[in-house]
């Protein structure tokens, strides 16, 4: 199934259950693998908001922000990420959002020092 077509069905799928996290962030992953970052941060956005403790969510929100040059937000997202991650056990997001909060701003917290993997 091509990109696209997943991104249709999920909008449809959407429309009937607008309060799912997951969808939410399936389609915000799907907007960002495709490089539609605008599209993209809306819909990650509402999976956090829907669930705030969706640590893949914001390791993808982070993505898509640093992609649209908002460094500053992406790293407070990634941060408040790594700290979700961490309290949930969820190591390998706590690990890559670290990587890209290195990325964004060397001079950021030392990421080892907010990841405990």
């Amino acid at each position: 199934m091509s990109e696209r077509n997943r991104i249709q069905q999920l909008e449809a799928v959407i429309q009937e259950n607008s309060e799912n996290a997951f969808l939410q962030y399936s389609l915000g992953h799907e907007y960002l693998e495709t490089g539609d970052f605008k599209k993209a941060i809306p819909r990650l956005r509402k999976a956090i908001e829907l669930q705030n403790t969706y640590s893949a969510a914001y390791r993808d929100l982070g993505k898509a922000l640093s992609q649209e040059s908002n460094f500053e937000e992406a790293e407070a997202i990634f941060i408040r990420g790594i700290k979700i991650a961490n309290e949930r056990g969820d190591l390998q997001t706590a690990k890559e959002m670290s990587v890209f909060l290195k990325r964004i701003n060397p001079d950021s917290l030392d990421g080892d020092s907010i990841c405990s993997c």
